[in-house]
């Protein structure tokens, strides 16, 4: 498998819109695997925050290594909004009121996104980002008790910025990914018809982010909000990546050299068709993708679901084992940037927003759950 993706590699880093891209006119645009409905299982779901006829989405949470406690920041608007922050000290079983956050979390213009991060001499931090123009980050040196303000990591910005974080293998560095369609990325940004995906690299554990490179861009397809998994002998990098055309399926690129080179964007199964993709791993190496919807034939289009399947079946190109519809959302499209956590005893919390109910506004919701359980009702 290993010399498989090395061959499959590129060895330019940007892939001009002229260039060859996956396209795979053989695959469904819907899927063939057994479908977990969990919508009505109203004892799994929790209200993390709900409040009458104010807008609360986009949320994004990270855990300590205690295992229970757990931040979550989301924004009070469809993305811009001032940023709401709470935590729960027990795994999810409850969550504090609405916490003090900096006077300027009020201006912020993006989906928040919260990430742990560790230099090289073993210093933990929090950050959070917030994106658009100028991209900004808030830290925290004491695992959530007190945050700085937002401030700029630099001229340059993104949308959904950062889509995703993960460590290489170098202690202290980390490589962050955003996309973005021209408006945001300078500080007077046009809209342009091809969207362009981004990488950016921190060396002192997070705290300070270099210059943005380009990995591709294109206007046949718009491919953005990059959700990133490592292989479980931690070789290879993978990106599923929305196809915010719609005219495709979602697609996936690989690195085996730590994100120095990607592979050219392959189109995936309609399975894991989807935005906002969040990989997780489970206690037996599976895979749990959560995130919104987009398959082009589905029941489920539009509604809050999730993916069980295979580093294999990434690699491949196959449907995988199963999905889930976690909650079913009352509204075309409007749901599902969302957020898993493995917790101590192997259960899952899965945390997101919604329009959880007809003609309301939309709130966080959270749903748990252990994967024999849902084994047992896809009948594996």
């Amino acid at each position: 498998m290993k010399d498989w993706i090395f061959i499959f590699l590129l060895t330019a880093p940007l892939i001009q819109a002229d260039d060859h891209l996956g396209y795979n006119d053989t695959l469904s645009r819907g899927y063939s695997i057994p479908l977990v409905d969990l919508d009505g299982d109203a004892a799994r779901q929790l209200i993390i925050d709900r409040e009458k006829g104010q807008y609360l989405g986009h949320p994004s949470t990270v855990m300590l290594e205690d295992k229970k406690t757990i931040y979550i920041a989301y924004p009070k608007g469809h993305g811009k909004g001032a940023l709401i922050l709470k935590k729960s000290t027990d795994a999810g079983s409850t969550w504090s009121d609405r916490l003090p956050t900096p006077a300027n979390w009020s201006t912020s213009r993006e989906v928040p996104t919260l990430h742990r991060v560790i230099d090289a001499n073993g210093i933990k931090r929090l950050i959070m980002f917030s994106g658009l123009y100028p991209c900004r980050m808030a830290v925290s040196e004491d695992d959530g008790q007190t945050w700085s303000a937002l401030k700029p990591v630099g001229e340059w910005g993104g949308i959904v910025c950062m889509g995703d974080v993960i460590g290489l293998k170098r202690p202290g560095h980390y490589m962050a990914f955003f996309h973005d369609d021209g408006r945001f990325f300078t500080a007077n940004g046009k809209k342009h018809k091809y969207f362009t995906l981004y990488t950016t690299l921190s060396k002192d554990g997070g705290l300070t982010w270099g210059k943005p490179k380009a990995l591709f861009k294109r206007d046949d397809v718009h491919l953005c909000e990059p959700g990133v998994i490592r292989s479980p002998d931690g070789t290879t990098l993978a990106i599923l990546l929305r196809e915010n055309a719609r005219r495709r399926n979602s697609f996936i690129i690989f690195s085996n050299d730590e994100g120095q080179n990607w592979s050219s964007p392959r189109e995936v199964p309609g399975a894991l068709t989807g935005d906002r993709h969040q990989f997780i791993y489970m206690p037996d190496g599976r895979i749990l993708c959560s995130f919104r919807d987009r398959t082009h034939e589905s029941p489920t289009k539009g509604d809050w679901v999730g993916w069980v399947g295979t580093w294999s079946d990434l690699v491949n190109g196959t449907e995988g084992q199963y999905r889930i519809r976690f909650k079913d959302n009352k509204h075309g499209w409007d749901c599902a940037y969302p957020t898993l956590q493995r917790l101590a005893d192997n259960s899952f919390l899965n945390i997101t927003y919604g329009h959880w109910e007809e003609g309301e506004k939309p709130y966080i919701l959270q749903v748990k759950f252990t994967m024999e359980e849902l084994d047992r009702m896809a009948g594996r």
